[in-house]
Formats: C-alpha cells, structure tokens, sequence
C-alpha cells in the first residue's frame, strides 16, 4: 500500500490548489517576470482567497498582456474600462488601477538601472528565511520583513503592498519557506537556495 503525501493542510485537494502547491508555492522565484506577475497577482488577491486567483490566473494571462509591465504601463481609460467588464478577472477598479501604477513603478527599477529581483530579496539578504512550522496556525500573516517591505515599495510608489500581502508575496516566491515541515515540499523548498 502506498503512502499518502503529505501536504500543507491549506491546498487541500483541488486539483488546482495541489498543483500550486506541489509546483510553485514556496520556490525561491528570482525571475523579473515572474516575481511581478506574482505582485499583480498578490495584489488581485487582496480580501480575497487565493484559490479565487489561481482560478482567474489564466485570464489575468489573456486580459494583461501575459503580464508584460510594459504593455500594462501603457494601459489608459478605456482599456480600464475594458477590464471593468471583463468577468474572467477581478472587477475592481482599484485594483486593475494599482496593477497599472504598480507596472510603471516596476519599469522604473529598469529605468534606473536597477534589479526588482534585488531590491526585493534585499530584504532576506539573498536568501530564502527557512522557517519550521508544525502547524498553520504557527505561520504568520505579517512580520517585521513583510512591514519593510511594504514600507519600502509604498515609498517607491507601489499600492496594494500592504504588509500582509508583501508576506504573503513572500510566501508564494520563496523568500520564506513556510511549508509545514510535515510536507514533502518543506526540504525541496529548503535545498532550492
């Protein structure tokens, strides 16, 4: 008889949750692109459950140019309008605004020569913080990391980088390893440095 896996007890067994997990939560991500699809997404996500995101994740794909932050930056009224009414997509103005603000902030790390894979991991110098949760009430919605973070994109003109979702930003590129230290994915997180 085969053993069961052992999980995160958050993914529970949607098949789409499952896959996130087994695949991409908790992986150091240093990727440009994929570190500000993420904060879009993290954003979108804002007094929302994660998996109502990982659902519409491929519609945010089509509705925003593949996340390409230049193509985002240039958006106008009346493409924000388009996505007002687009109903693969989270409908709210503020946050479709915030993506748009927060691609323009993005490009300027470019602009000014700068790395935003970096300036983000600057703030776990480098490296993954290699936490050793038993359960998930042990794991935090914020730290003093996530408040700098926060406190750091904001001054930098980014919005809907609350410290909340900056850790939660956190979580999901791999700059914590919050995997339950149960689940299978704890040590490959762990020796993915």
């Amino acid at each position: 008889m085969a053993r069961s896996i052992r999980r995160c007890d958050w993914c529970g067994d949607d098949p789409l949750y499952v896959a996130y997990h087994d695949e991409e939560w908790g992986l150091p991500r240093r990727d440009e692109d994929v570190l500000f699809e993420f904060l879009l997404l993290e954003g979108a996500q804002a007094g929302l459950s994660w998996i109502t995101i990982l659902r519409k994740r491929e519609n945010y794909r089509q509705a925003m140019d593949g996340f390409d932050a230049s193509a985002i930056a240039r958006y106008d009224k009346r493409r924000v309008e388009k996505l007002l009414r687009n109903e693969g997509i989270i409908r709210n103005r503020l946050k479709i605004e915030s993506a748009i603000n927060n691609a323009r902030r993005y490009l300027e790390f470019a602009e000014r020569g700068e790395s935003f894979s970096e300036f983000i991991w600057s703030f776990t110098d480098g490296r993954s913080i290699q936490n050793r949760f038993k359960s998930i009430a042990e794991v935090p919605a914020t730290t003093q990391v996530s408040d700098a973070m926060s406190k750091a994109l904001k001054k930098k003109g980014f919005n809907f980088v609350g410290s909340t979702i900056c850790y939660a930003y956190m979580q999901s590129i791999g700059m914590v390893n919050d995997h339950l230290t149960s689940c299978f994915r704890h040590k490959e997180c762990r020796t993915a440095q």
